[in-house]
Protein backbone atom coordinates (compact mmCIF):
# COMPACT_ATOMS: atom_id res chain seq x y z
CA UNK A 1 0.00 0.00 0.00
CA UNK A 2 1.24 3.51 -0.63
CA UNK A 3 1.42 5.49 2.57
CA UNK A 4 2.66 9.27 3.05
CA UNK A 5 5.14 9.63 6.34
CA UNK A 6 5.00 13.63 7.14
CA UNK A 7 8.41 13.54 9.72
CA UNK A 8 11.01 15.90 10.23
CA UNK A 9 13.13 14.09 12.74
CA UNK A 10 15.55 11.98 10.09
CA UNK A 11 16.99 9.23 12.48
CA UNK A 12 13.17 7.94 13.20
CA UNK A 13 11.60 9.00 9.51
CA UNK A 14 14.83 6.58 8.17
CA UNK A 15 13.39 4.15 10.73
CA UNK A 16 9.99 4.00 9.76
CA UNK A 17 10.81 3.77 5.73
CA UNK A 18 12.78 0.90 6.37
CA UNK A 19 10.23 -0.84 8.88
CA UNK A 20 7.46 -0.61 6.33
CA UNK A 21 9.27 -0.79 2.80
CA UNK A 22 10.10 -3.98 4.09
CA UNK A 23 6.62 -5.56 4.92
CA UNK A 24 5.61 -4.29 1.11
CA UNK A 25 5.22 -0.92 1.74
CA UNK A 26 5.88 2.23 -0.50
CA UNK A 27 6.80 5.11 1.46
CA UNK A 28 6.73 8.48 0.59
CA UNK A 29 9.07 10.75 3.17
CA UNK A 30 8.82 14.39 3.35
CA UNK A 31 10.75 16.58 6.06
CA UNK A 32 8.35 19.48 6.58
CA UNK A 33 4.70 20.70 6.60
CA UNK A 34 4.57 22.60 3.57
CA UNK A 35 5.76 20.02 1.12
CA UNK A 36 3.71 17.55 3.17
CA UNK A 37 0.24 19.44 2.03
CA UNK A 38 2.05 19.73 -1.50
CA UNK A 39 2.36 16.07 -2.47
CA UNK A 40 -1.13 15.19 -0.82
CA UNK A 41 -2.53 18.09 -3.32
CA UNK A 42 -1.31 15.96 -6.17
CA UNK A 43 -0.91 12.48 -4.89
CA UNK A 44 -3.70 9.65 -3.26
CA UNK A 45 -2.68 7.62 -0.36
CA UNK A 46 -3.67 4.38 1.89
CA UNK A 47 -2.41 5.85 4.90
CA UNK A 48 -0.54 9.07 6.25
CA UNK A 49 1.53 9.32 8.87
CA UNK A 50 1.62 12.60 10.58
CA UNK A 51 4.05 13.93 13.47
CA UNK A 52 2.57 16.95 15.08
CA UNK A 53 5.99 19.33 15.52
CA UNK A 54 6.53 19.91 12.07
CA UNK A 55 8.37 22.90 10.14
CA UNK A 56 6.41 24.85 8.18
CA UNK A 57 2.79 24.09 8.91
CA UNK A 58 2.37 21.71 11.45
CA UNK A 59 0.55 18.56 11.85
CA UNK A 60 -2.81 19.21 13.16
CA UNK A 61 -2.94 22.20 10.17
CA UNK A 62 -2.29 19.35 7.50
CA UNK A 63 -5.09 17.55 9.73
CA UNK A 64 -7.29 19.32 9.20
CA UNK A 65 -6.45 21.05 6.05
CA UNK A 66 -7.21 17.40 4.63
CA UNK A 67 -10.60 16.60 6.22
CA UNK A 68 -11.93 20.45 5.37
CA UNK A 69 -11.18 19.39 1.16
CA UNK A 70 -13.21 15.85 2.57
CA UNK A 71 -10.23 13.70 2.35
CA UNK A 72 -10.89 10.49 4.41
CA UNK A 73 -7.47 8.79 3.75
CA UNK A 74 -7.19 7.27 7.83
CA UNK A 75 -4.07 9.27 9.63
CA UNK A 76 -1.75 8.45 12.33
CA UNK A 77 -0.57 11.03 14.64
CA UNK A 78 2.75 10.76 15.69
CA UNK A 79 3.72 13.17 18.67
CA UNK A 80 5.64 13.10 22.11
CA UNK A 81 2.34 14.77 23.09
CA UNK A 82 1.05 12.47 25.55
CA UNK A 83 -1.37 14.46 27.63
CA UNK A 84 -4.83 13.12 27.14
CA UNK A 85 -6.09 16.69 25.92
CA UNK A 86 -3.72 16.34 23.08
CA UNK A 87 -4.95 12.99 22.52
CA UNK A 88 -8.06 14.39 22.60
CA UNK A 89 -7.95 17.00 19.94
CA UNK A 90 -6.04 14.70 17.07
CA UNK A 91 -8.95 12.61 17.59
CA UNK A 92 -11.84 15.32 17.49
CA UNK A 93 -9.44 16.72 14.09
CA UNK A 94 -10.47 13.81 12.53
CA UNK A 95 -7.28 11.73 13.18
CA UNK A 96 -7.77 8.10 13.09
CA UNK A 97 -5.37 6.95 15.72
CA UNK A 98 -2.49 8.30 18.07
CA UNK A 99 0.87 7.39 19.16
CA UNK A 100 3.07 8.32 21.17
CA UNK A 101 6.89 8.58 21.05
CA UNK A 102 9.13 7.31 21.93
CA UNK A 103 7.27 4.09 20.36
CA UNK A 104 7.87 0.35 19.71
CA UNK A 105 8.30 -0.35 15.87
CA UNK A 106 5.77 -3.48 16.35
CA UNK A 107 3.45 -1.66 17.80
CA UNK A 108 3.43 0.80 15.07
CA UNK A 109 3.12 -2.22 12.59
CA UNK A 110 -0.03 -3.22 14.10
CA UNK A 111 -1.42 0.11 13.80
CA UNK A 112 -0.74 0.18 10.31
CA UNK A 113 -2.31 -2.82 9.89
CA UNK A 114 -5.55 -2.03 11.80
CA UNK A 115 -5.89 1.31 10.26
CA UNK A 116 -5.53 -0.19 6.42
CA UNK A 117 -7.76 -3.38 7.32
CA UNK A 118 -10.45 -0.74 9.35
CA UNK A 119 -10.64 1.12 5.81
CA UNK A 120 -11.05 -1.92 3.57
CA UNK A 121 -13.62 -3.16 5.65
CA UNK A 122 -12.12 -5.69 6.85
CA UNK A 123 -12.01 -7.22 10.29
CA UNK A 124 -9.06 -9.67 10.39
CA UNK A 125 -5.52 -9.44 9.12
CA UNK A 126 -6.27 -12.18 7.14
CA UNK A 127 -7.48 -10.63 3.00
CA UNK A 128 -9.10 -13.61 1.03
CA UNK A 129 -10.37 -13.58 -2.54
CA UNK A 130 -11.41 -16.83 -3.91
CA UNK A 131 -9.55 -19.36 -2.43
CA UNK A 132 -6.00 -16.61 -2.24
CA UNK A 133 -5.52 -15.83 1.48
CA UNK A 134 -2.80 -12.99 2.39
CA UNK A 135 -2.05 -12.59 6.27
CA UNK A 136 -0.71 -8.82 6.55
CA UNK A 137 0.81 -9.53 9.69
CA UNK A 138 2.95 -12.68 8.74
CA UNK A 139 3.11 -11.51 5.11
CA UNK A 140 2.23 -14.88 4.15
CA UNK A 141 0.37 -15.70 0.94
CA UNK A 142 -1.63 -18.86 0.14
CA UNK A 143 -3.45 -20.55 -2.45
CA UNK A 144 -6.02 -22.92 -0.74
CA UNK A 145 -3.79 -25.29 1.64
CA UNK A 146 -0.67 -24.40 -0.66
CA UNK A 147 1.90 -21.67 0.48
CA UNK A 148 2.94 -19.43 -2.51
CA UNK A 149 6.16 -16.99 -2.64
CA UNK A 150 5.69 -13.95 -3.18
CA UNK A 151 8.38 -11.00 -3.89
CA UNK A 152 7.60 -7.82 -2.19
CA UNK A 153 6.41 -6.13 -5.74
CA UNK A 154 4.27 -9.45 -6.18
CA UNK A 155 2.47 -8.90 -2.83
CA UNK A 156 1.68 -5.27 -2.99
CA UNK A 157 -0.01 -5.96 -6.52
CA UNK A 158 -1.91 -9.27 -5.12
CA UNK A 159 -3.07 -7.15 -1.87
CA UNK A 160 -4.27 -3.91 -4.12
CA UNK A 161 -6.09 -6.04 -6.21
CA UNK A 162 -7.60 -8.78 -3.86
CA UNK A 163 -8.48 -5.55 -1.65
CA UNK A 164 -11.64 -4.84 -4.71
CA UNK A 165 -12.26 -7.91 -6.40
CA UNK A 166 -14.35 -6.83 -9.25
CA UNK A 167 -12.92 -3.16 -9.98
CA UNK A 168 -10.94 -2.33 -12.28
CA UNK A 169 -7.49 -0.40 -11.46
CA UNK A 170 -5.82 1.12 -14.23
CA UNK A 171 -2.01 1.17 -15.06
CA UNK A 172 -1.01 4.60 -13.73
CA UNK A 173 -3.26 3.47 -10.76
CA UNK A 174 -1.23 0.32 -9.60
CA UNK A 175 1.93 2.27 -10.27
CA UNK A 176 1.20 4.83 -7.85
CA UNK A 177 0.46 2.57 -5.31
CA UNK A 178 3.31 -0.12 -5.68
CA UNK A 179 6.32 2.87 -5.95
CA UNK A 180 7.06 5.69 -4.09
CA UNK A 181 7.60 8.77 -5.75
CA UNK A 182 11.27 8.87 -5.79
CA UNK A 183 11.30 5.39 -7.56
CA UNK A 184 11.05 5.14 -11.28
CA UNK A 185 9.76 2.01 -12.71
CA UNK A 186 10.29 1.01 -16.19
CA UNK A 187 7.17 1.99 -18.35
CA UNK A 188 6.20 -1.91 -18.56
CA UNK A 189 6.32 -2.60 -14.60
CA UNK A 190 3.15 -3.39 -14.56
CA UNK A 191 2.65 -5.74 -16.99
CA UNK A 192 5.62 -7.45 -15.70
CA UNK A 193 4.43 -8.05 -12.25
CA UNK A 194 0.85 -8.55 -12.86
CA UNK A 195 2.79 -11.66 -15.77
CA UNK A 196 4.57 -13.05 -12.95
CA UNK A 197 1.98 -12.76 -10.22
CA UNK A 198 -0.34 -14.25 -12.23
CA UNK A 199 2.23 -17.51 -12.92
CA UNK A 200 2.65 -17.92 -9.58
CA UNK A 201 -1.38 -18.09 -8.69
CA UNK A 202 -2.25 -20.08 -11.30
CA UNK A 203 -4.99 -22.66 -10.75
CA UNK A 204 -6.56 -20.28 -8.15
CA UNK A 205 -10.18 -19.86 -7.61
CA UNK A 206 -9.72 -15.94 -7.88
CA UNK A 207 -7.47 -14.86 -11.78
CA UNK A 208 -5.91 -11.41 -12.41
CA UNK A 209 -8.21 -10.04 -15.85
CA UNK A 210 -7.00 -7.36 -18.10
CA UNK A 211 -9.75 -5.16 -19.13
CA UNK A 212 -8.63 -3.77 -22.65
CA UNK A 213 -7.74 -0.26 -22.50
CA UNK A 214 -8.53 0.42 -18.45
CA UNK A 215 -6.54 -2.12 -16.61
CA UNK A 216 -6.20 -5.02 -14.20
CA UNK A 217 -9.25 -6.83 -11.93
CA UNK A 218 -9.24 -9.38 -9.94
CA UNK A 219 -12.44 -12.02 -10.42
CA UNK A 220 -13.40 -15.30 -8.60
CA UNK A 221 -14.63 -18.32 -10.31
CA UNK A 222 -17.93 -17.79 -11.59
CA UNK A 223 -17.79 -13.99 -11.94
CA UNK A 224 -15.03 -14.04 -14.98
Amino acid sequence: MRILLVEDTRDVGEAIVGRLSRIGHAVDWELDGAAGMEVLGRTSYDLVILDVMLPGTDGFSILTQMRARGSTTPVLILTARSRVEDRVDALDLGADDYLVKPFDFRELEARVRALIRRNGGEATNVLRCGDISIDRLTRMVRVGNCEVHLKRRELTLLEILSSRPGRVFGKDELLDRMFGHDEAPGSNAVELYVGRLRRKIEGARAQIVTVRGFGYQMVTDGEA
